[in-house]
């Protein structure tokens, strides 16, 4: 699918031309869109459904978690690990006997959990089991966007230290995941008031640029998310405040600037990345052949920026 690129000051076309084999943007991409499964990963499902992946490591747990749920509710093999389908009190019964037995970090936000991005809701789980699981998540990234006599800018958020996920890293305005029930635009209504205190009056001019998807092995678990990515034009006015605690300020960053800290540094949450890279090629700041092969790494089909 091709998106309309934001509009650039002159002065800020074609920024980087490198050949493909130097490009510094495949390197984020990679760390979010290399892991092939299944890998080391079992098969998680409910009844003949495939939801997610689980971690030999797990299987102590869940073993355990057997013990403590219904007989025949939980069969594990050596083709996987199948939660039966028959009765809709199952999944609460199996995430409460992890959280036992594992003390996985419960966030207390409930999760639609889906067999693919646009499937129909199975059940819900808690957040902070799904990477435990390999089920997909999905969740909304705003590029927070100033147009600016000098040049486009980027509204920055730094995370607070006491996050417990990359605390300190750069993350977007607004960002978080779609809580159960909510569609992605509603998400991000929420988020943007949340972390940045923005107007739902603002929030509603936002646009749907892309839909990205990575999967990899966190600390948490495997992460198979869905990010639902918005550009957001703000006028030079606004000035953001974190309204959740989230956040330990924001900077209204030269486009420039934040695609030098993608290229050369950690500094951003690994998914940010994603989602300015993204940015970057609608812009027309990642060009030509590099384009090509940066397109191919990030896009599941690839596609040109405007």
């Amino acid at each position: 699918m091709t998106y309309p690129a934001p509009r650039l000051h002159p002065s800020e076309t074609h920024v980087s031309s490198r050949a493909p084999f130097m490009s510094p943007f495949l390197r984020p991409v990679a760390a979010c869109r290399s892991l092939i499964l299944p890998g080391h990963f079992l098969p998680f499902r409910l009844g003949e459904r495939q939801i997610g992946w689980v971690s030999p490591h797990l299987l102590p747990a869940l073993k355990k978690a057997q013990q403590e749920l219904p007989t025949h509710a939980l069969q594990l093999d050596k083709d996987g690990v199948t939660l039966s389908g028959d009765n809709p009190d199952l999944p609460a019964l199996l995430e409460k006997a992890l959280h036992r037995s594992t003390g996985f970090l419960w966030r207390d936000e409930p999760f639609d959990i889906r067999e693919t991005i646009d499937g129909p809701v199975l059940f819900q789980l808690d957040r902070g089991v799904l990477p435990m699981l390999g089920v997909l998540a999905q969740g909304v990234h705003a590029n927070g966007l100033v147009y600016r006599p000098d040049g486009l800018h980027l509204w920055v958020s730094r995370r607070s230290a006491t996050r417990p996920l990359d605390p300190g890293k750069l993350d977007h305005l607004a960002a978080g995941g779609i809580p159960a029930g909510h569609t992605p635009f509603d998400a991000l209504i929420k988020e943007a008031a949340e972390e940045a205190s923005i107007p739902e009056t603002l929030v509603r001019q936002a646009r749907k640029v892309a839909v990205l998807t990575y999967r990899l092995e966190r600390p948490e678990g495997l992460r198979r998310d869905v990010l639902h990515c918005f550009d957001l034009d703000l006028p030079e006015s606004f000035i953001p405040h974190a309204g959740d605690g989230e956040s330990a300020g924001f900077e209204l960053m030269p486009v420039k600037r934040a695609m030098e800290i993608v290229a050369e540094t950690d500094e951003f949450k690994f998914n940010v990345n994603l989602v300015l890279i993204d940015l970057f090629l609608r812009l027309g700041l990642i060009h030509g052949a590099e384009a090509e092969l940066v397109s191919r790494a990030l896009y599941d089909e690839p596609h040109h920026a405007t």
